[in-house]
């Protein structure tokens, strides 16, 4: 794998609303040299300053990722489990306790209002952590479906403060650091330099990975520990490269009301076997008989230089000469792997082929469409 010494980054992220929760470890980073977005903005850090190192990290060794902004809503009772599992999209009532997933609340159309990770701390309690900034929305989604259930909602953003480690040497890393064996899936209480934390096993942009949550109070000391233990902190620019390889939706940046859950390839964020549920119909119905109007699709560009959020995609129509408007660009990468810069682009059915060539915005800039893995578009 080619890691180029230099790769100039100067794409601006879109800017979230100045009420999110910040990073307990923001100011830590700042006095650390790292590049960050204003502390009002979702995921602020961007990188440590070695882009290409991180990357090369993340693929070869183990890395650190500061989600502590995420928030978290807590649902708990005697039919938690019973009023999770008629809402939403993925399996709930029968996760076993400790075990998490990717999970979607979907209006009645089939289009994803929420994607969450929530994991089943007990028989009658749940977790759902959430892309920051949108637990008090989830919060009041549900409680609009709660009427005489023995359900109690609440948030707990506050409390939440998860660091994700992740790559190839994680596993044998982290089991070197607490206290206990790691738990073959799910999550386990664990303790390590002193701090007890919940440990989830899980997985990003297909590296192995565990998700670490000390609470706010101890992040800064866990993303510490870690650091000084040889994981490699990496940040945002990163993290958009890895998952634009593998074609990873980013939840607000590639995923918004307008998307079904097929569209932006979240097959493993819902069931197909667990019967009822908001949107299930619709779910049902695109996997039986397809008809997808778009996908996300990975997309190559002839040159490095960032593409907006929202650049449209043009292809010339052979017989009429005319320019059509085929998709829209919503996540800019420079890939280490392809050596070059990419975007994960929704692109029209018909047009979803490997090797396709689209004309960005007015042009003269060009992208091409390269297949992912185990793509079946």
């Amino acid at each position: 794998m080619k890691l180029p010494t230099k790769v100039a980054f100067s794409f601006k992220y879109p800017q979230t609303e100045p009420s999110l929760k910040q990073s307990p470890i923001y100011d830590f980073h700042l006095k650390q040299g790292a590049r960050l977005l204003p502390e009002a903005e979702a995921r602020p850090l961007l990188t440590y300053g070695d882009v290409p190192g991180e990357y090369e990290a993340a693929t070869t060794a183990w890395v650190a990722m500061d989600d502590t902004d995420r928030g978290a809503v807590l649902v708990k009772g005697q039919d938690a489990a019973s009023f999770l599992h008629g809402l939403l999209a993925n399996e709930v009532r029968n996760l076993p306790s400790g075990a998490e997933t990717t999970n979607l609340l979907l209006d009645a159309k089939g289009k994803v209002r929420f994607v969450f990770e929530l994991r089943r701390t007990s028989d009658e309690e749940f977790q759902l952590s959430t892309e920051p900034g949108q637990a008090s929305e989830l919060l009041q989604a549900l409680e609009l479906y709660l009427f005489s259930e023995d359900v109690e909602l609440s948030e707990v953003t506050d409390q939440h403060a998860p660091i994700t480690i992740a790559g190839p040497d994680v596993e044998g890393a982290l089991a070197a650091l607490v206290d206990r064996p790691l738990p073959e899936e799910g999550s386990a209480a664990l303790t390590m330099d002193g701090l007890s934390l919940v440990a989830s096993k899980t997985s990003r942009a297909t590296l192995p990975a565990w998700k670490l949550d000390p609470g706010a109070d101890n992040a800064c000391a866990l993303w510490q520990a870690l650091v000084t233990a040889g994981a490699r902190p990496i940040g945002r620019i990163v993290w958009d490269s890895l998952r634009a390889e593998v074609g990873l939706a980013q939840p607000g940046e590639d995923i918004d009301e307008t998307v079904y859950p097929q569209e932006a390839r979240l097959e493993h964020a819902f069931s197909l076997e667990k019967g009822c549920y908001i949107g299930q119909e619709v779910v049902a119905k695109i996997d039986t008989y397809g008809g997808l109007n778009k996908r996300l699709c990975l997309l190559r560009v002839d040159h490095d230089d960032p593409i907006p959020r929202g650049t449209r995609l043009h292809r010339q129509d052979p017989d009429s000469d005319e320019w059509r408007d085929l998709g829209v660009a919503t996540t800019w990468a420079y890939s280490f792997a392809h050596d070059c810069g990419v975007i994960l682009a929704f692109v029209k059915r018909k047009h979803q082929e490997s090797g396709t060539l689209f004309r960005l915005g007015e042009g003269p800039a060009r992208a091409t469409l390269i297949e992912l893995q185990g793509d079946e578009a």
